[in-house]
């Protein structure tokens, strides 16, 4: 059988990474120095190929060891959700669930998750992260979270993709601007409009900026907004139009007096909201039950212009 380092190499090798230096590494394993110097010479010697360069301050990664590290930290998590999958079962969904929601969708959203999730598993830990999409797809391929619910997302190798619901996406104007007394915007009458949006990263971004293509309208990044209530705000006083997604809206357009929605005509206007998780996690079914229970949440919501697909 061909050699395989132990679960401890592995750690010592993650933990020299992180820390630069063997003497602090160990303290961070709880392990002699001379334990793991022995230990990882060893990792190194089996695999034949130098992993760290040893200077008089510290270590740092050769090439062959930034190639290897993140192996090292899958092969990690992989034993970790064996373990969780044999340990917690069904009964409570693996006990925790590290999940990553974007902020144009995961606060308009939870709240109608969370009493289900509470309802049917009251033992479940769920650990909300709130991010930009781009940044909780790169989470979840390196196993910071577990799972994510995000717009517009691409099944691949390693991802599983399932779609949750359509959302609608509605064009905000000034209601003193003269495109507010149309029913239907054309597309045309867009140019040399200015068009917010928030940062890159965010899927309503791309959006925005293909609507600006499309039409003529000025897209400039100066006036990004770092939020869709900063958005919201700057186009109720005259900054500019923006796109919003329908549970945003339902949620905080109430509070807007001076704003009208409109649809663009022949522009994509509806964005899908999709769950997912790595395709080799061995909590497959755990997360298969989410996507249940998150299905069943956007049923429940009854929001305009959010659509749950077809389970």
């Amino acid at each position: 059988m061909a050699y395989r380092p132990s679960a401890r190499q592995l750690e010592y090798f993650i933990a020299l990474a992180e820390e630069g230096h063997f003497g602090k590494a160990a303290k961070k394993c709880h392990v002699s120095q001379p334990t793991l110097s022995n230990q990882f010479r060893l990792l190194e010697d089996s695999v034949h190929t130098t992993l760290v360069e040893r200077g008089t301050t510290g270590v740092r990664l050769t090439a062959a060891g930034e190639r290897l590290l993140p192996l090292a930290r899958h092969a990690l998590e992989v034993l970790d959700d064996f373990v969780t999958a044999a340990e917690a079962g069904r009964e409570n969904l693996g006990g925790l669930i590290r999940l990553g929601v974007p902020s144009t969708f995961g606060p308009y959203f939870m709240p109608y998750l969370l009493p289900i999730l509470k309802s049917k598993y009251p033992e479940l830990e769920l650990y909300i992260r709130e991010d930009r999409p781009v940044v909780l797809e790169q989470q979840i391929l390196d196993g910071t979270l577990d799972c994510i619910i995000s717009p517009d997302l691409a099944g691949s190798e390693r991802l599983q993709v399932l779609k949750l619901c359509q959302e609608d996406l509605s064009l905000a104007v000034p209601r003193s601007h003269p495109l507010s007394g149309l029913d239907v915007i054309p597309v045309e009458l867009l140019q040399g409009e200015r068009l917010l949006t928030l940062s890159q990263g965010f899927r309503l971004h791309d959006d925005v900026q293909s609507l600006a293509r499309a039409s003529g309208a000025d897209f400039r990044q100066d006036y990004e907004g770092t939020s869709l209530d900063a958005l919201r705000q700057m186009v109720s006083i005259g900054m500019g139009l923006c796109l919003f997604p329908a549970a945003y809206i339902a949620s905080e357009f109430g509070k807007e007096p001076d704003i009208v929605l409109k649809q663009v005509a022949e522009m994509k206007t509806r964005r899908t909201i999709c769950i997912a998780w790595r395709r080799d996690s061995a909590r497959h079914s755990h997360f298969q039950t989410l996507y249940d229970l998150s299905h069943e949440a956007v049923e429940s919501m009854n929001v305009p212009g959010v659509e749950a697909t077809a389970g």
